[in-house]
């Protein structure tokens, strides 16, 4: 059996994404990314002793920021490469995102989806016209499936957050941020694989360089909160949170662009998310994933430090995605 030939697979790591590829992101996924708008709320202003700015992923096409990752790795591939289509081991965002981007190029899309998927998840990706492939719900399963699939059609494998033009696409969400938003002292992400973050604080270094990059996880999966401070990767081996968008170790290239970029992480409890998830339907209107909840779960924990450098520090909040089970809510 082959391996899977990753997307942009044989470039060293050292050879990583910088501001300029953000820049060439966001020309290239224009014509098909939502400018996502940014909201504000008073409430959670004086209740955070903050100005908030938040960035609306959950507006996003498939419902999360994946899509502008996976649209900037579609169409930059070379045409006869794209003509074999693209391949992915996914159970959620990125399977979407991945699927409607290739459908937008015109080609094929193919997706390991592990077989405890949900079923609307699953029904979403064939929606968006990939070709699902069930598989054991096991990693070795995903991966060894997905090589299948690439052995049979030659597809091109995109990995949903450690590859360079991946990294490169969500960085677009930061730099429409604060094209929007203006002047911040702080911008939160939250993070699992890294590659929202990575990419986020190439666009808040080159456009902010005063400001701190914060990401924040969930305490039942802190690799990132503890490789950051070992100064090596650590993977979770047994990660635990209702989360569930945030349980991927962080990548190599993400964490390598974290530790050049990046000034804090910092973790949340459970119940936070839950508060956080909750607050922002009840005071904003807005449903969103508990993932996307992670960064303002961090302010109402009080666990995030702010700059001196103002009373009320203007914060941007990226809500990376509302891709919600409305059956199963935590409250």
């Amino acid at each position: 059996m082959t391996s899977p030939r990753q997307h942009e697979a044989a470039e060293p790591l050292a050879d990583l994404p910088d501001y300029g590829d953000v820049c060439a992101a966001a020309s290239r996924i224009a014509p098909h990314a939502t400018r996502t708008p940014v909201q504000q709320s008073s409430a959670l202003d004086a209740r955070c002793h903050a100005k908030l700015f938040f960035k609306c992923e959950n507006f996003q096409r498939t419902g999360a920021f994946k899509f502008r990752g996976a649209c900037n790795a579609v169409f930059t591939l070379d045409d006869a490469t794209a003509a074999r289509g693209v391949a992915t081991h996914s159970s959620g965002n990125h399977a979407a995102a991945l699927a409607l981007a290739a459908r937008l190029r015109g080609i094929s899309c193919h997706v390991a989806m592990p077989s405890n998927a949900a079923a609307v998840k699953q029904a979403a990706v064939a929606g968006y016209g990939a070709a699902v492939r069930l598989c054991e719900p096991t990693l070795e399963a995903r991966e060894a499936t997905l090589s299948d699939i690439v052995e049979e059609v030659g597809a091109t494998v995109v990995h949903p957050y450690d590859d360079r033009q991946v990294i490169a696409g969500q960085g677009t969400t930061a730099k429409e941020l604060i094209e929007q938003a203006g002047r911040l002292d702080i911008v939160l992400t939250p993070i699992g694989g890294g590659g929202l973050t990575a990419g986020s604080a190439l666009a808040v270094k080159a456009l902010l360089p005063e400001a701190r990059m914060v990401a924040v996880e969930p305490a039942g999966a802190d690799d990132a909160f503890r490789s950051f401070r070992a100064g090596k990767r650590l993977p979770s081996t047994a990660p635990r949170t209702i989360a569930d968008g945030l349980l991927t170790s962080v990548g190599e290239r993400n964490f390598a662009l974290m530790q050049r970029l990046v000034d804090d992480v910092v973790t949340v409890s459970e119940d936070a998310i839950v508060a956080a998830m909750r607050l922002l339907w009840e005071r904003m209107k807005l449903v969103v994933e508990p993932s996307a909840a992670v960064p303002l779960a961090a302010l109402l924990e009080g666990g995030l430090s702010t700059p001196a450098v103002t009373a009320k520090p203007r914060i941007g909040i990226v809500l990376s995605g509302g891709n919600v089970d409305l059956d199963r809510l935590p409250w």
